[in-house]
């Protein structure tokens, strides 16, 4: 069986080889079989690597096995052991794919792992801003691309993502550079190879380009020599993901008691022995300074080739190898190859299990590691946490942030705090906004929402604008100085009423008191206490009773109270009447037909207010849109056909009292109370005509108070335009107080 491997990396290449004489030396593997091999140095290029690919597989090779015997027949490479490189790997992969390799399987988790593992770690730590610089090469751009798409997806946001490789001019090393002097995140996603970033961080120290955290990705965060480069600590703090701590049991001792002489890549080896001990062998150069022993000890030479650091990398190829080495030698379809490598499952002597997925790619776990500098200088690579895509996706990323030192912040904007929405600003990434804070009756209670919610009708945004809380009650009480003033308006006005009973009762017999038909001067007297009285149903807070109490006692009272007026008016103008020759008007209005008159005009404002509480009564009402912050309680009328109906029949027979009033205000008597009466109806009237566009444009309980100043200022039009002039002859001016001064010509004794 042949194996074609090249690599980079001395290392690596003596990975292989210990795996290759180790399996050899296996009787339960491959019995009677030796694997053989071809190494060749890919020195970094996809079209190295592919050039001599395409020659092996296109001619024959000498296949060297680890007996030292050799043997010459037609290529036949059965697996290919890959570079550490994936863009040399998948390049050769996809060029060898109709030469019946169609196939590409790693060791190493894909780099699609490690960009999703990247941009995960980058969220966590809250850094919604960050630089991004890449490899120019399918390595840096795929692996790029992934983080980029997994990034926007968890609302981080790139400010730049550059591309560079190491062999590009100055120019554009420079105007990398000047991108992130201008830049304001504090982050750097370094998505690089290597060889890449030596080269960067050399112009980053000689710029002093330094404060920043960094975010790396494996090819890098656990490579000592790049660590060992940093002497201007531009990468202190560094954080990123490693392949896993591995160990190969006798890879060390292998590597160190490898000897020129004994070396099963003689060649390659001895080259390498030269340049480490500055010296040379008689076979190799006639010049000779220093001569090569090949028992020069290694054990005290300061060298990467005996740095363990890249066990996780050595384990790789190992059980690469190992997989190979689970082929059935005697298949002869390399689609069968292809078909039994994808199924094999096996465990390492170390225990690690050893399969491919669907993809061809193992289970994906890495170590987050940190740099942290020791009191000495040197650089230590801390385990800070596991990246494990095996288990469930909210416990993939396990972080020890005890363990970590300076974690920034980076962010394009500050987080919107509770009470505010995320705006964003216009022509700007995502993660770029601008916190507006909640409008009135909204709120957020966490933060960087992008919506305020509505608070429910009875409730209002507090001053924070971070919850709801319930709205404030309102409503015309007792309590309040409005309220309190119409209560002592009404009272007082009821007062005054029974005070002018209590005078006309005193001098029920003197002849002003007796004028006009005093029965009905005394029910007007009542009902002016009961329209007084019913404005205080309109204070307080409304329920069900109270609504249709209100409505309901202000329609009747008023209604008796000018269903008197009507009368007073109607008995002055047929009392006039009937002293004309013939007339029996007095015959057809008497007292009877007078109590009968105000008792149907009562009536029929009865039977409207009780098919109107019948059909569609008042009813307490919370109106939330009066007043935006606070809930308005108020009586709605229900219908609004009833309640005008029982105002148009009031206004109805105010207007039939005002004409009658109106007719006798001429008429002879010195004291004529038709004059009094017309005045009276004129500022009744005028009130309720002023209220109607008072009442409807008055929010809330001034509505209320609208209607309770119409009720007492009517109701003290009425009596003091009617009642005081009588009250003040009866008690300032008793000598008018008489029959002859009253009448000033004769008329009807019972009138």
């Amino acid at each position: 069986m042949g194996i074609l491997y090249w690599g980079g990396y001395l290392q690596f290449a003596q990975a292989m080889l210990f795996a290759i004489e180790e399996i050899n030396k296996r009787t339960d593997l491959l019995p009677g079989i030796s694997l053989g091999y071809k190494i060749y140095d890919d020195c970094g290029s996809v079209a190295r690597s592919i050039g001599v690919t395409l020659a092996l597989v296109n001619g024959s090779e000498i296949v060297f096995a680890p007996s030292k015997t050799t043997c010459t027949r037609p290529a036949y490479v059965q697996a290919i052991i890959g570079a550490t490189s994936s863009s040399t790997t998948i390049a050769v992969a996809t060029v060898i794919g109709p030469f019946f390799y169609p196939s590409f399987l790693r060791t190493i988790p894909s780099d699609y792992y490690q960009s999703r593992a990247l941009a995960h770690l980058v969220k966590h730590f809250g850094w919604t801003w960050v630089g991004a610089i890449r490899t120019n090469n399918d390595y840096g751009n795929n692996g790029m691309a992934t983080f980029t798409e997994t990034a926007q997806q968890l609302g981080v946001c790139l400010e730049y993502s550059v591309s560079f490789f190491r062999t590009d001019p100055y120019a554009k090393i420079q105007r990398i550079l000047d991108i992130i002097k201008a830049s304001t995140s504090k982050v750097i996603v370094a998505f690089l190879a290597r060889a890449d970033l030596n080269v960067l961080l050399h112009e980053f120290s000689y710029h002093n380009l330094s404060g920043y955290q960094w975010v790396g990705s494996e090819s890098w965060i656990f490579d000592s020599q790049t660590a060992a480069l940093d002497i201007h600590h531009i990468l202190d703090g560094a954080i990123g993901l490693s392949i896993p701590k591995a160990h190969v049991t006798g890879l060390r001792e292998f590597i160190l008691d490898e000897k020129p002489l004994n070396s099963s890549n003689n060649e390659l080896f001895t080259e390498f022995w030269e340049t480490l001990f500055s010296c040379k062998f008689k076979e190799s150069s006639a010049d000779i300074q220093r001569e090569c022993t090949g028992h020069e000890d290694m054990t005290g030479v300061q060298n990467s080739f005996i740095d363990m650091s890249l066990m996780p990398i050595f384990n790789n190829i190992y059980k690469g190898v190992y997989a190979v080495a689970h082929l059935d030698p005697f298949m002869v379809s390399l689609l069968q190859v292809l078909q039994h490598i994808r199924k094999i499952y096996f465990t390492t002597k170390e225990g690690d299990e050893v399969y491919f997925n669907e993809n061809g790619d193992p289970a994906a776990k890495y170590d987050i590691i940190n740099w942290q500098q020791k009191e000495n200088g040197v650089v230590e690579f801390v385990t800070v946490g596991l990246y494990d895509t095996s288990l469930a996706a909210e416990k993939q990323l396990n972080l020890q942030s005890k363990s970590l030192i300076w974690v920034p912040v980076s962010v394009c904007s500050e987080k919107c705090p509770p009470g505010t929405r995320k705006v964003l600003q216009k022509g700007r990434p995502v993660c770029c906004y601008d916190c507006i804070r909640c409008a009135e009756g909204e709120i957020n209670n966490i933060t960087d929402s992008i919506t305020c919610v509505k608070c429910l009708p009875e409730f209002w945004s507090n001053e924070r604008r971070d919850a709801c809380i319930k709205k404030e009650a309102v409503f015309l009480s007792y309590e309040e100085i409005m309220g309190a003033l119409l209560t002592a308006a009404s009272l007082f006005g009821a007062c005054m009423t029974i005070g002018v009973i209590q005078i006309f009762f005193k001098y029920r017999k003197t002849p002003i008191v007796r004028a006009n038909n005093s029965e009905l001067s005394f029910l007007l007297l009542f009902s002016l206490i009961l329209c007084f009285l019913c404005s205080l149903t309109f204070i307080s807070q409304p329920s069900d009773w109270s609504c249709m109490l209100r409505h309901v006692a202000f329609g009747i009272t008023f209604v008796l109270c000018i269903s008197c007026l009507l009368g007073k008016t109607m008995v002055v103008l047929m009392a006039f009447r009937a002293t004309r020759p013939g007339s029996n008007v007095q015959k057809w209005f008497g007292q009877t037909q007078q109590r009968l008159c105000v008792t149907a005009f009562t009536l029929m404002q009865v039977i409207i207010c009780i098919t109107w509480l019948t059909t569609s009564p008042p009813f307490p009402f919370k109106n939330f849109k009066e007043i935006k912050d606070k809930i308005t309680l108020e009586c709605a009328l229900g219908s609004a056909v009833g309640f005008w109906a029982v105002l148009g029949y009031i206004g109805l027979l105010a207007i039939l009292c005002f004409i009658f009033a109106f007719l006798a205000r001429k008429l002879p008597d010195n004291f004529n109370e038709a004059k009094f009466i017309t005045f009276s109806m004129l500022i009744f009237c005028a009130v309720w005509i002023t209220f109607i566009p008072a009442y409807v444009s008055s929010p809330g309980k001034f509505s209320v108070a609208v209607e309770i100043f119409a009720i007492l200022a009517s109701s003290f039009g009425l009596l003091i335009c009617i009642f005081i002039p009588k009250c003040y002859i009866i008690l300032m001016k008793p000598e008018k107080n008489t029959k002859k001064r009253i009448m000033g010509k004769k008329v009807p004794q019972s009138l």
